[in-house]
């Protein structure tokens, strides 16, 4: 039973390791940025254009930001 336990105790450990892995290091896209960036890349590559996306309004600010 001790060799069972070892065994998935390692194997959690070793899952835990991979997905902690995975990912970007780079700040998060606003899907403005990201919209702007898939024209860029499909002007590029000479493919059909995206429709322009619009600039977001301004962010409002709600009472329970400065709690988060």
């Amino acid at each position: 039973m001790t060799g069972s336990r070892i065994l998935a105790t390692l194997t959690l450990l070793a899952a835990m390791a991979a997905v902690t892995a995975c990912g970007r290091k780079a700040g998060l896209d606003t899907p403005y940025e990201a919209a702007v960036q898939a024209r860029k890349d499909a002007e590029k590559a000479k493919q059909p254009l995206p429709p322009e996306p619009e600039k977001p309004v301004k962010d409002k600010k709600f009472i329970l930001d400065p709690l988060i």
